[in-house]
């Protein structure tokens, strides 16, 4: 696979990201096969593995640490903090306290001396970001982290971070992880243009939005999926804005087929085709998955098919709102001036 530069890092990245969320309970807890995906990705030209502290409790990092073993070096490795880890209140956030703690247990897990990419999972919204960047930049400076990342932060939040990152002469976040795919477009209004104009790399998670662009959902088998892990709301196949999207779905099948490629390849291919994009988190449960996935990395999408998509899904639309992951809290009763 060709490379594209990390932001302004200097470090170059295959425009697929391997994700692991999907290695261990949460998805395959066949350790070996997990492992044996890993190592076809790498084969396979992707240099870029991410994970987090939260995915299985700690097993994906562990399948990640074992898979590395012996290649290490050849590998850009990132993982998250933030969400919660178990009951405890102060086992989660972007506390310098929970931050010193926890990359510990990263660092344990994934069998490394340092992260090439430490990234806040989401935002706090009652917790400083000076205190999550100063914790972060003395991890750069100790030398357990090499760069600084975050994930589901709204346009407002990016430029917070780094005004703060530039007058408290912190370390900065030189990359973003934003939600991003056809049907899941919001980014596209502010998120990708703000971290483009900082020299950001963005990661984007989630470019066949949770499943619905893989063919798995369509009109003649309408039922949602069985997982507690996913929010009822994305997947209510009653609800009108799910009903929107798998018309949305039938329409760019057809477009796939005329284009003589798969849906999940167009659908990956839409992500890395924007030039605001570095790379796509691609996270297989399968080795069959893996490989549906890897040749979008080499199909440049023609101008008539972008059209296209752009007829079928305007650019900055999000079809349902509950597939959004960020940004959101002001509007929310609670934040409301009634």
């Amino acid at each position: 696979m060709d490379c594209r530069p990390l932001g302004r890092t200097g470090v170059q990245v295959s425009p697929l990201c391997l994700g692991a969320m999907m290695f261990g309970p949460w998805g395959t807890d066949d350790r070996a096969d997990a492992i044996r995906i890993i190592h076809r990705a790498l084969d396979a030209g992707i240099n870029v593995v991410d994970t987090a502290d939260v995915y299985s409790a700690g097993v994906s990092e562990e399948i990640v640490g074992e898979a590395l073993q012996g290649r290490r070096d050849d590998v850009v490795l990132a993982t998250k903090f933030a969400l919660p880890m178990d009951d405890d209140v102060n086992h989660r956030g972007g506390s310098r306290r929970w931050i010193m703690r926890e990359v510990e247990n990263s660092l344990r897990r994934l069998r490394t001396d340092h992260l090439d990419l430490y990234q806040v999972h989401r935002p706090s919204a009652d917790i400083d970001v000076e205190e999550t960047l100063g914790a972060l930049t003395d991890l750069v400076r100790q030398g357990k982290v090499r760069y600084l990342g975050s994930s589901s932060y709204s346009g407002s939040q990016i430029v917070e971070a780094q005004w703060a990152a530039r007058e408290r002469h912190l370390e900065r976040f030189v990359t973003e992880q934003p939600p991003y795919s056809i049907l899941v477009r919001g980014i596209e209004e502010d998120v990708l243009a703000t971290t483009q104009r900082h020299g950001m790399g963005t990661l984007t998670y989630s470019p066949l939005s949770g499943g619905w662009l893989s063919g798995r959902y369509r009109k003649d088998a309408p039922s949602a999926p069985a997982s507690s892990r996913r929010p009822s709301a994305r997947f209510d196949m009653s609800a009108p804005a799910n009903q929107r999207k798998l018309d949305v779905v039938e329409d760019l099948a057809q477009l796939a087929e005329s284009a003589g490629m798969s849906l999940i390849e167009l659908s990956i291919a839409f992500v890395i085709n924007h030039p605001g994009v570095t790379a796509a988190i691609v996270g297989p449960r399968t080795m069959e998955q893996l490989e549906s996935y890897l040749p979008a990395a080499d199909i440049t999408l023609t101008d008539d098919v972008l059209d296209r998509i752009d007829e079928i899904v305007a650019p900055g639309v999000t079809l349902n709102p509950d597939d959004n992951s960020y940004g959101d809290r002001e509007l929310q009763p609670a934040s409301r001036r009634r």
